[in-house]
């Protein structure tokens, strides 16, 4: 959360003549509502399985693509086998300070329903970033580079 994967996501799509497929989108496309009624209604576990489910799908597609999955993907392990073994697999991240910063007051992250933003950052990068670390091949810290050098940065690993 708040890592940049939108925003980074459309700029490295752009710069390739690839698609962007934000999975975040493609679930509440597909499920015909948002990502906190999801949540509301069905539990987290039911996003996990859809959000599973759209990251198979799209990654058995012909198309060449830049996929931004949400963050909570890489918790599932199938999901970890099937990023590592698609594509070139990419960490956006920065310290809990800085996300917690950028994702304050967003009402579309129903995991920080009435939580302390800066707690949960903590606790998420805890649990997470060594699923990150074993699954990406390449880490960007988004909260010490400008969206341009991040960019360049990908793209020049992208090309090597």
């Amino acid at each position: 959360m708040g890592s940049g994967k939108s925003i980074l996501g459309k700029h490295i799509a752009s710069r390739l003549s690839l698609v962007l497929v934000d999975l975040d989108d493609y679930i509440v496309e597909q499920a015909g509502k948002t990502i906190p009624e999801i949540f509301e209604g069905e539990g987290e576990a039911a996003f996990r399985s859809m959000e599973s489910e759209v990251l198979a799908k799209v990654l058995q597609a012909d198309k060449e693509s830049i996929i931004a999955t949400g963050g909570g993907a890489v918790l599932s392990s199938k999901n970890r086998e099937l990023m590592k073994a698609s594509s070139a697999v990419i960490w956006l991240g920065a310290s809990p300070e800085v996300l917690a910063a950028r994702i304050t007051g967003d009402s579309n992250r129903p995991l920080l329903t009435g939580v302390d933003p800066l707690a949960k950052m903590k606790a998420l990068s805890l649990e997470r970033n060594p699923l990150y670390e074993e699954v990406s091949d390449l880490y960007v810290d988004t909260g010490k580079l400008t969206d341009e050098e991040a960019v360049a940065k990908i793209l020049y690993f992208l090309s090597e």
